[in-house]
């Protein structure tokens, strides 16, 4: 076993060999613009682009021509909202969303408040999940569009989709939900999930960074969206811009292999995940943060009450994990989402976040078990508070 051990997988994976191997000659000699149309080197590029979308529709359930290729999720997901918003606003302005979302999703929002949208912001319950009779009631003839998020990135809490889908269409609404944690780590099928435009990105499924994908519904409805990208006309007038061909392709081997190995993989990483959260469980003033069925198979969120998250950090020596999304870590503020489940600070500020991946191993986990525990004990050792809590 080699350090330090990588439980990070939430906020990027690494890239899998097999993603790299299909990248390279698209780095090298298949260097073509897909947009070029009278030579060879365009249309190998372009074959390679539709190719990839061939292996992204088979992972979730839809046609090739439903794929927008994008830079990640966040522009996907900045796409979807602000695309529907611009396109349908004449139906009406109101947005709901959920508070536990990612920043892509309520920065957006906030964004397009400015412009003039009205946006619901559902509260969770102390599991992280939404309440379906408050989602309908929040619901008006003026409702476009509600976007909710698949599997929460910092607890792993599975939102059920289906049915709020199936509430947002029977009012006249489109479903949006980003899928970043979700796709490739769980079955996800549009049709079946009812989901009308999805966000996803590569890095987060053991492809390159950069390249993501926005699903957007053709039939059944047949959604529309505004571009927010002008220039060439690119990926059927929604995204203009040269398509960055190697990412594509990795993140079409990616959607290939994550189809292949799903049902094992999420298995055994379940496996390793419980067998990590028991130990840590069993310790006392240990909590599990979000709700322990519905949720992704490779993310643990543990609070080790009277530990400052940052500090036991420190002294997790060899083991990078994370305090909250990557996308706000240099924040001090408690997460959003765990104060969305109503955690006082000092259970939110002691907040670890564990994400498995493909490459974690059993002895892995039993390491970072012994060395986390180990550096919990060494600070409450140290805190007069503990020492407090003990007398008591």
């Amino acid at each position: 076993m080699e350090l330090p051990i990588y439980l990070d997988n939430n906020a990027t994976t690494p890239l899998d060999p097999r993603v790299l191997d299909a990248m390279m000659p698209y780095l090298t000699s298949k260097f073509g613009n897909a947009a070029s149309r009278s030579h060879a080197f365009g249309w190998i590029a372009e074959e390679a682009a539709d190719l990839a979308r061939e292996q992204i529709a088979r992972l979730i359930g839809c046609t090739d021509k439903e794929i927008i290729f994008t830079s990640g999720a966040t522009e996907a997901d900045n796409l979807g909202i602000k695309g529907v918003y611009e396109t349908y606003q004449e139906k009406g302005n109101h947005i709901i969303t959920v508070n536990t979302e990612h920043k892509a999703v309520l920065d957006t929002c906030k964004h397009l408040e400015k412009l003039g949208a009205r946006v619901t912001y559902l509260e969770v319950d102390s599991e992280g999940l939404i309440n379906l009779a408050e989602l309908e009631s929040a619901i008006s003839s003026e409702t476009i569009l509600v976007t909710v998020m698949y599997g929460n990135n910092e607890i792993g809490v599975l939102q059920p989709v289906k049915e709020i889908a199936a509430i947002a269409h029977r009012h006249g609404a489109l479903f949006m939900t980003d899928a970043t944690q979700a796709v490739g780590k769980i079955p996800v099928n549009v049709d079946e999930d009812g989901i009308d435009l999805m966000a996803f990105t590569a890095h987060k499924m053991y492809g390159p960074k950069g390249v993501g994908a926005l699903y957007v519904r053709r039939k059944n409805p047949r959604v529309k969206i505004t571009a927010q990208i002008d220039g060439g006309g690119h990926e059927r007038g929604m995204r203009s811009g040269t398509l960055n061909i190697p990412g594509i392709v990795g993140l079409g081997k990616a959607c290939e292999l994550c189809r292949l190995e799903m049902d094992n993989e999420g298995a055994r990483l379940s496996k390793l995940r419980n067998k990590l959260e028991s130990a840590f469980l069993q310790t006392e003033e240990c909590y599990r943060n979000g709700n322990a069925e519905q949720r992704l198979p490779h993310v643990s969120n543990i609070s080790f009450k009277y530990v400052e998250a940052e500090g036991l950090m420190m002294a997790m020596k060899g083991i990078a994990v994370s305090s909250g999304s990557a996308c706000t870590s240099a924040s001090i503020e408690p997460s959003h989402v765990l104060k969305s489940l109503g955690l006082p600070d000092n259970l939110a500020q002691a907040a670890i976040r564990f994400g498995l991946g493909r490459f974690t191993t059993e002895e892995e986990i039993d390491y970072t078990i012994e060395t986390t525990l180990r550096a919990v004990e060494q600070l409450r050792s140290l805190s007069p508070v503990w020492e407090m809590y003990k007398e008591i």
